[in-house]
C-alpha cells in the first residue's frame, strides 16, 4: 500500500528538520522545490537553494536539545506517484504545520512544494 511507501520518506523528512543532515535534505527536497508561507501578513517564497542555505547555516534543533514531536495529520493520495501530506511538528520552540506536495522522482518520493505555517509556541 502507498502509505507504507510514504512512512520511511516521512521519517526522513522529520529527521532532516531535526538534524539538518544535508545529504538527506537533498534526498527529501527536489532541487526545484519551492516553499511558501505568510508571515506577519507578508508572502514568503523560498526556492530550494535559499531554503537549503538557511537550513545549513543554522544550529539544528537536535544539537540544541529541543524535543521532537511529530504527527502525520492527513494523507491524500492523488495517484500512485503523487500525494499530499499534512504534518505537524515541533521545530525549536515552534509548532509548525506543513502541507507537503510529493511526487515520485527516479523511484523515490520527494517534496516538490511545501506550504508551512507556525501554529503556535511549544513553550
Amino acid at each position: 500500500m502507498l502509505i507504507d511507501d510514504l512512512r520511511p520518506f516521512l521519517a526522513d523528512y522529520f529527521e532532516v528538520l531535526q538534524t539538518q543532515d544535508m545529504a538527506l535534505f537533498d534526498r527529501v527536497f527536489h532541487k526545484d522545490c519551492v516553499l511558501y508561507s505568510q508571515q506577519d501578513g507578508q508572502l514568503v517564497v523560498r526556492p530550494y537553494a535559499v531554503y537549503r542555505d538557511m537550513v545549513q547555516g543554522r544550529k539544528s534543533p537536535a544539537s540544541g536539545g529541543f524535543p521532537r514531536d511529530e504527527q502525520v495529520l492527513t494523507l491524500d493520495v492523488l495517484s500512485p506517484t503523487m500525494a499530499l501530506v499534512k504534518v505537524r511538528l515541533r521545530l525549536f520552540d515552534n509548532i509548525m504545520e506543513d502541507h507537503l506536495n510529493l511526487m515520485q522522482h527516479e523511484g523515490r518520493w520527494m517534496i516538490y512544494a511545501k506550504h508551512f505555517h507556525r501554529v503556535g509556541s511549544a513553550v
